[in-house]
Parts: C-alpha cells; structure tokens; sequence
C-alpha cells in the first residue's frame, strides 16, 4: 500500500531544463515510478537523449525546445503537451543557472545582467505555471514542484541576482500553495545544497565529492540522482498532505549553518 502511493502511473510530467544534471536525473526517477515525461529547455539535442532514455523505460515522452524566459514559447510547449496528452498533472520547474553577470562587480552589473537572472530563475517559472496551471484547475488535480536553492536561504558575496531569484522561487512556492489549495493542486520546492550534476563513477570521483564536502555535516557534497526519491515523493499521493513547503537536501549544511555558497569558512586553530 504505501509503495503504491509512489507510482505516477498514467501521469504526464512536465519537467523544465530536464537535459542534464539534477533536471535529467528527476525526470528519469518520475519514469521509472511509471510517469510520462515530458522535457522543456533551450537545447533540443541533450532532452531528445534523455526522452529515449524515458522510451526506453517504457514510458512516453515529448521533447520541446523551449527558454522559459519567453513566454509566448512556454505558451506553446503547453499547448503541445496538451494536444498529444490531453493533461498535465506535474510540473516541475527546474530551469535556472546562476551565470548572468558571473565576474562582475555589483556596480558593473547591467540592466540585462539583472533582467536575465531573475527571469531564468524565477520568472520562467511563472510563465510555466500561468500557462499550465489552467489545466490543472480545470482537472482539479496537479503538482507543481519548483526548485530553488540553499542561496535562496542565505546572502552569499556577489550572488545577487540567482540569491534573490532563489529566494523569490521559495515566497512564491508559499504563495501558490495557499492560492490553489481549493483547486487540490499541491505546490512545493526542493531547495539543493552542493550537489554534482553528474554522478560518481569511479573512487576518485568519490574522494572528489568528500573532499569538496569536508565542510558539509555529512563529509561530502550530494550527486543529482539523490533528488529523484524526493521529486517522486513530492510528485505522488505519498505527499498528499504535504504542501507549500521548502525542502532541503543538502547534507545538513542549512542545519549547521552553511549554505551552498563560494566561500566556506577557513578556521586556524
């Protein structure tokens, strides 16, 4: 009964910036609870390899090139996932990337330099739920999983616009928890600490993720396919009653007071 729970049987899942690393790596766990997938980023080739992965589970899958920063594409890649599946029932808003105005100062920071972090990382995430979340309320069924970061919870030196975005990502989760509650649509986000994009292979790639992480509570950093439990938990009626919240997986480091940024502490004894 409670492995049952876990299955996204028949449930067509929508997955931002789904290509590589952490996006991929939920995408394919949601598959393998028995979701059909479908992946939306700005790069065709890298989701077209992850949808024949999906196909190769078993399940269906759609790739759609799409920047979320444009809403007149999101608009369309909704009404493609409609057209071939008739619904959405989860969306996961996983797109992001804190390169916009990477090496600049504060004050060398442009106005496009603002305009692109914020909107890779928290409008593009608006414009996919405006556009899907209709369909969800006219089915008065849905998840939305938004994903943030450990920046979102804490300042980090010259960090400004993925930090705030971040942060924006976990007010609005709030937000639209309470917003859609009526409409039985569960809204929450996952927010990673230090995570590896790609997995360990080989023991150096361990020692590599331990000694990266010799500051993090568990001694080493996290890999993307630890996100995937979460991401079907949140997707599935085993979270039922669980909505608007911020979860971390970080390996303790929010707990103990270290947030995923640049610098960490240097301590002489």
């Amino acid at each position: 009964m409670t492995l049952e729970k876990l299955r996204l049987d028949d449930r067509i899942a929508v997955v931002t910036g789904g290509g590589t690393g952490l996006g991929k790596a939920m995408a394919l766990a949601m598959a393998e609870a028995g979701a059909d997938i479908v992946l939306a980023a700005r790069r065709p080739e890298p989701i077209e390899d992850v949808i024949k992965q999906v196909e190769a589970l078993g399940r269906r899958g759609l790739a759609i090139k799409t920047d979320v920063t444009d809403s007149v594409q999101v608009d369309s890649m909704v009404q493609q996932v409609i057209q071939k599946f008739g619904k959405i029932d989860i969306l996961l808003n996983n797109a992001g990337g804190g390169g916009a105005g990477r090496g600049k100062s504060l004050f060398e920071l442009t106005d496009d330099d603002w305009r692109v972090g914020i909107d890779t990382n928290l409008t593009g995430a608006f414009y996919c739920i405006r556009a899907a979340g209709p369909y969800m309320v006219r089915q008065r069924a849905g998840v939305i999983i938004n994903v943030a970061s450990g920046h979102g919870m804490r300042g980090a030196p010259n960090s400004f616009m993925y930090n705030s975005a971040k942060a924006g990502t976990i007010t609005f989760t709030k937000s639209l928890a309470l917003t859609l509650v009526d409409d039985n649509i569960r809204v929450n986000c996952i927010v990673p600490g230090f995570v590896s994009q790609t997995d360990p292979e080989t023991e150096e790639d361990w020692d590599l993720l331990r000694q990266r992480g010799r500051f993090v509570p568990v001694r080493r950093i996290g890999f993307a396919s630890e996100l995937g439990p979460l991401a079907v938990f949140l997707a599935s009626d085993a979270s039922s009653y669980v909505t608007g919240q911020s979860i971390c997986i970080d390996g303790g480091g929010m707990v103990d007071g270290l947030g995923p940024v640049q610098l960490v502490p240097v301590v002489t004894l």
